[in-house]
Formats: C-alpha cells, structure tokens, sequence
C-alpha cells in the first residue's frame, strides 16, 4: 500500500529519461512553455476509454504521459493506445513514451503533469481529486464527486485552497440542444418555473432485486483476475472479497459496481446529478440546494419531491408513465415525453423539455424562443475543451468545483430520503439537516487505513 518517496523520485526520473523531448510544465498546474497541457488519467474502465480517446484526439492542446488504473490489463491497454496513436500523429514511427501506473500517487508527484481525468468507481473521486488538488494539479472528475454530503464540501475546500481549476465531468449543460433551453429558462422564458420533473428509476442490486437506495448485498468470494490490484480497487471502502458484479473484463455495462454503497451511488451515479446540474443552474439554484426533501409518505405529493427557497418543486418519477397518470394537466394529454439526463420544466408560460436523446418537447412558440433552429438532440459539447481553456486562463470551468458538489449533494439529499423513508429539512447554507440528529449522522462515512481525506 506505501509508495516511498525513493519510489516516486525513482519514477519521475525514469519517466524524465524515457522522454527527453517533453518540455517541463510550468508552476502550479499552468499549461506548459509549449502551449500543451500535459494530463494523464486515472481509471480506464468504460469511461476512461472514451475519455482517454478524446484527450488523444485532443493532441495539438494536451499532452497524455501517463494512464494510471489498478487492473494492469486496462492499464497497459491504454498506454499501448497512446502510443500507437501519438506515434501516428507525431510521424514518428514509434512512439513509447506514456507510463503505464498502478498507483495514483506516482501520477501525483511528478512534476510534469499538470492536470488529471479521474474516471474511477464513485468511492475514489473525492480521496483522489483532494490528494490532486494537494499535488498542485488541475482535475477533471467524473460525476458524482463526491460518494456523501460532507466529501463533497471538502472537495470544494481543497481545490480552492489549492486554486485549482476542476470541472466536473457533467456534460450535458454543455451540449448544443441543452444549453438554450436551460439559459432560456434562467432567463425567465417560462416565466416563474413552478414545477420541474426528472427521472429517478430503481436500482438492480445483485441478490436483492430492484432498491430506491444502493445496498451492501453479501456477494461469494470468487477468483481474482490475474493482474488486478484488488486492495487499492477497494481502497478507502470497507474490504471485502472479490466478485465480478464489481469488475471484470470485458467491462460489463457502464458502471457495474453501482449497486454497492461502499463503491457506488446507484441513481446519482447513473444520471440523476448529470439531471440536477441542468435543472439547479436552469432554476437558478446551482449553488445551493433544496429546503425540504417531501417523502410521498407525506401524502403531499405522490413521488418524491424537493423543494427550493424560491418554490420550484421537482419531483421524481420511476418512469415517464407516471407522469400524466399522478401529475395530470401538467402537459397535453396526447404528448409522449422521452429522453433522460435533465428534466421537464413546467411555468406561468407553459412547459418545455432539457432532455438527452429526445427532441426538444414543448408548443412551438416557446421553441422558437429558445433560439434553437431544430428541435432533434445533438450531443455536441465543448465540456473537455472548456476545461483545457481555464487551465490556461485561470477561470472557473463551465461545472467547477461547487457546482459539481451541489448537483451531486441534491442526489445524496434524495437518496437519503428513499433511505430513511421520510420528509427532511435541510439548510442549503450550513449543509446540515435541520433537526434531525440521525440524518446529520448520515452526511459522512469513515475510510479504511490509511486512505481518507486528508
């Protein structure tokens, strides 16, 4: 588990011979002399890959010199994907200078990176963008930030104290077809916005079946795959035996180890914070947060349901289907709402949709509003871009640091709710809920020695 600091030196040297011709970044995590940053990533599952062919196509902007994932197949995998493309690229013919890295803290102390992509299991994003932010490098982190309520403050208070230029990998308010809708709508387009609705779907949980909530099922212990470093996959969780619902090759879907709320956040990982960076900037409510989680116990509403100081009301359904079934009049009758990853909002002027994959729904007068010239969904974004242009200029990502956490918050807010099966008041300010001892308990969670927070 100890890297030493012979250790690092040893890599950063062996790194430094190994690539004579890369001039050194500059201080603090500024782009280097050359005009390229140089970033390496940390996670290679299914999200690391296509972030990883990104940075590569990125390659007169950044530099990638290391990738860095414990399963040593993915890893070197990687790294031979680097190669083969820089050495295409560059016309050298050959091409070996990314580092293949099981250990994130060696990435950490070398001096000539100066930005990392974390794209790990949700239990490694706030440990490790901490520890970055600490290392003096700017960070990309996969969504959510954090895995409960107080990791995500404290992220916000290392990459400030740090200055560091984080964005948090939530590309949908960057997205072409998203991002009028939702300035339209801040800008009071709808007028005021009373209702907003998302999607909030159960989650498969091996041996348990489907659960609002993530749960820790007892899974048999079964052979570890050759060259993968199963205790630093743990890391900071509590350690239990191997499985490959966890992780396996070939990846099996996105995010295989969801379920577990030791690795994952289920519904918050797999859409819901992508939905509350749309909806909380649309409502303008992206650096805070609701006042009340309403259980559907309360007999208030019929599904679950935040609401904001300013009264918008968002509600979470299973399925789109419930939509006109227990919120009638809300929309027309005959409309179909499809898509996912934002929401629908519904004001004094009438209803429109910031939905992924679907066409922009809503009467043609609002539409035409918007600015849009089509309403089919185009997932063009400048997410990656934006974060490559702050690091240079030293401003605040299109999703920094607070933004990330709040989106992320929201979801732990919901899920906690799901979890202790009633209404709770919460204090978007303090980040404490308001008379509620065992709730409070329940915003952090303890990490296995020697990781933590730092």
């Amino acid at each position: 588990m100890k890297l030493t600091r012979r250790n690092f030196v040893q890599s950063v040297a062996g790194a430094a011979a190994a690539t004579p011709w890369l001039i050194p970044a500059s201080a603090r995590g500024a782009a280097a002399p050359s005009n390229r940053i140089n970033v390496a990533l940390i996670g290679r599952g299914c999200m690391g890959r296509g972030h990883l062919n990104h940075l590569i196509g990125c390659y007169k902007t950044v530099q990638v010199l290391a990738v860095c994932d414990v399963d040593a197949s993915r890893c070197n995998e990687g790294k031979e994907t680097v190669d083969a493309n820089y050495a295409q690229k560059y016309d050298k013919g050959t091409y070996s200078a990314c580092a293949a890295v099981n250990d994130f803290r060696e990435i950490l102390a070398r001096k000539d990176i100066d930005a990392v992509l974390i794209a790990t299991q949700d239990h490694w994003h706030t440990p490790i963008s901490i520890a970055a932010a600490k290392a003096g490098k700017d960070i990309y982190c996969e969504k959510p930030v954090s895995l409960c309520l107080h990791e995500g403050r404290k992220l916000v208070e290392a990459v400030q104290a740090n200055k560091r230029v984080f964005q948090n990998g939530s590309q949908y308010r960057s997205m072409q077809t998203i991002r009028p809708i939702v300035n339209y709508i801040r800008q009071g387009g709808l007028g005021k916005v009373k209702h907003v609705f998302t999607i909030w779907s159960k989650t498969h949980v091996p041996t348990l079946g489907p659960s609002w909530v993530t749960r820790n099922p007892t899974l048999p212990e079964e052979p570890l795959p050759q060259g993968l470093d199963w205790n630093m996959w743990v890391g900071p969780a509590p350690m239990r035996p191997y499985n490959a619902a966890y992780h396996r090759n070939p990846i099996p879907g996105v995010v295989p180890w969801v379920f577990c709320s030791d690795f994952g956040a289920g519904a918050v990982t797999g859409y819901h914070s992508h939905a509350m960076e749309v909806i909380q900037y649309a409502i303008n409510m992206e650096t805070s947060g609701p006042v009340e989680i309403i259980h559907p116990s309360s007999k208030t509403f019929p599904t679950l349901t935040c609401r904001y100081a300013n009264d918008v009301l968002v509600h979470h359904l299973e399925g789109w289907g419930q939509l006109k079934k227990l919120y009638p009049d809300m929309i027309p009758e005959d409309t179909e709402i499809k898509g996912f990853f934002g929401g629908l909002f519904v004001g004094e002027r009438g209803w429109i949709t910031a939905l992924h994959g679907a066409p922009v729904q809503g009467p043609d007068a609002l539409f035409n509003e918007t600015g849009l010239k089509t309403r089919e969904f185009s997932g063009a974004n400048n997410h990656h871009e934006n974060w490559f242009t702050c690091i240079k200029t030293r401003e605040k990502p299109s999703s920094y640091e607070e933004l990330g956490h709040r989106s992320a918050a929201t979801g732990h807010l919901v899920d906690l709710g799901y979890r202790l099966e009633r209404s709770l008041k919460w204090d978007p300010v303090k980040e404490e809920f308001i008379g509620d001892d065992e709730a409070n308990r329940l915003r952090a969670k303890s990490y296995r020695a020697p990781w933590g927070l730092g």
